[in-house]
This record gives structure tokens, C-alpha cells and sequence, in this order.
């Protein structure tokens, strides 16, 4: 029998114990009370989790597709219902509403990570396919936080690729996705040397500059939205960092 629950039946069946009752409600009472204040949202928990998200696909997402796409594409319906779930609930509804617009992240990248991941040009097309929906969301004021998030997501994306457009990185992309891993640090070593000039150092460095700007105004805006919005936009600097110091170790 879980423990958690003995002195409640032993003030029930033994008078002596009953005083134990009192000390047991008061402690129940005291962790719900941290639970609630735990999930209660603020700008800084919502910027915090935004961020945490659009990490979760390199470290979860991008190992599971690989070996099991199915099994990544179906989680999207364990997200959506999970995030359905907790949007009923006034304490929860914040954190469903987040999860909601993180489904449609991982939906995207599931199907282009899954099935086209060799093909960088529609990379773009495949991860907006969620755009109608979140647009929709907005207009209708339904899933204001997570759809926010999405198109902050979507956006640094789409930044992201930009700049890769731009410096011809989208050839090494290509070959990256289709070579066996013993294969790839030698790619990684040309695409290191194709950015080493004047001219993608001057477009990093704008996409960053960008990146920071719209991340500090969402963040002035002071909403909960808004905060998942620039935790998104903000994000994209740092999973890029990573890109950037896994092809430099390669190098």
C-alpha cells in the first residue's frame, strides 16, 4: 500500500492516530499549493519552456525520426491530445495552449525530417504547413500563446534557411542528409571553408542582429504570447550555435 496514504487510514480506524490527520491535510494542502504556484504562468516561465521546445526536436526528435518516423509522426496526436487536455483546465490552459503550437512543430519536422530530409528546398514549405492553422488560431483569438510560438518558430526558421540560401550552404545540407555519418565530417570541413569570407560573416551577423531585435520587441510587449513568441525567435540563435559548433568539432 503507497505510504503517502497510512495516516490517513489510521486516523480512520484508530482514535489515537487521529491527531496525525491534521499534520497529513496540512502537508497535502501545503504541495498542492506549490503545484499550483508551480504551474501558474508568468512571462518568464512561458519565455523559458518557449525556448526549451524548439530545443526538444534536435536532442528528441531529430534521433527518432531517423530510426522511427512513424513512431514520430503518431506522437503528434499524443501532443494534441495532451495539449486539448490541459487547455480545459484554467491552471493548465496556458501550458495546453503552448504545447498545442509546439504540435504543429513537431508535426512539420516529422514529416520533412522523416521522408524529404534530402531535398533542402522545401524544407520551408513542409515546416509552414501548420501556418492556415496557427493564422486561423489567431484570428479566431483560440491558441493566441502556442500559435505565437509556432510563427516564431516558423520565422527563425525561415531566417535560418535564408542565410543558408544565401551562402550556398544548402549544397553541403543535401549531401549531409544522404551520406552515411563516417562520411560526414569532410563535408562539414567544405562547408566551413564556403562561409569563411567577408560575405556570409556580413549576413550572419544581420541574421543575428535580426533575430535579436524581434525577440526584444516581442519581449516588451509584456503578454504571455508574446513571450512565447520571442523564447521561439530567441531559441533559433542558440540551435543554430549548436549547428555551428558540431560542424567546427567535425572540422
Amino acid at each position: 500500500m503507497n505510504s503517502f496514504f497510512i495516516p490517513l487510514l489510521a486516523a480512520l480506524v484508530v482514535p489515537s492516530a487521529r491527531p496525525w490527520l491534521g499534520d497529513w491535510l496540512f502537508f497535502l494542502t501545503q504541495q498542492l499549493r506549490k503545484l499550483a504556484r508551480w504551474l501558474t504562468p508568468s512571462l518568464g516561465k512561458v519565455f523559458w519552456l518557449s525556448g526549451f521546445l524548439v530545443c526538444v526536436p534536435v536532442f528528441l526528435q531529430a534521433p527518432l525520426v531517423r530510426s522511427w518516423p512513424i513512431l514520430a509522426l503518431l506522437l503528434t496526436g499524443v501532443w494534441i491530445i495532451l495539449a486539448l487536455g490541459l487547455m480545459k483546465r484554467p491552471l493548465t490552459s496556458v501550458w495546453g495552449d503552448l504545447l498545442l503550437g509546439f504540435s504543429w512543430s513537431w508535426l512539420t519536422g516529422a514529416i520533412y525530417w522523416g521522408w524529404f530530409r534530402g531535398d533542402p528546398f522545401i524544407h520551408l514549405p513542409i515546416e509552414a504547413l501548420g501556418l492556415p492553422i496557427a493564422l486561423w488560431g489567431l484570428r479566431q483569438r483560440w491558441g493566441v500563446v502556442g500559435h505565437l510560438f509556432y510563427l516564431g518558430s516558423l520565422l527563425g526558421t525561415a531566417l535560418s534557411d535564408g542565410y543558408f540560401y544565401l551562402t550556398g550552404l544548402m549544397t553541403f545540407w543535401k549531401q549531409v542528409m544522404v551520406v552515411e555519418p563516417a562520411l560526414v565530417a569532410p563535408i562539414f570541413h567544405q562547408a566551413i571553408a564556403q562561409i569563411q569570407n567577408s560575405w556570409s560573416f556580413g549576413w550572419g551577423l544581420a541574421l543575428v542582429s535580426l533575430l535579436l531585435g524581434l525577440g526584444a520587441w516581442a519581449l516588451s510587449k509584456k503578454a504571455l504570447g508574446w513571450q512565447a513568441f520571442g523564447g521561439a525567435i530567441l531559441s533559433t540563435i542558440l540551435v543554430d550555435s549548436l549547428f555551428g559548433l558540431v560542424a567546427l568539432f567535425a572540422y
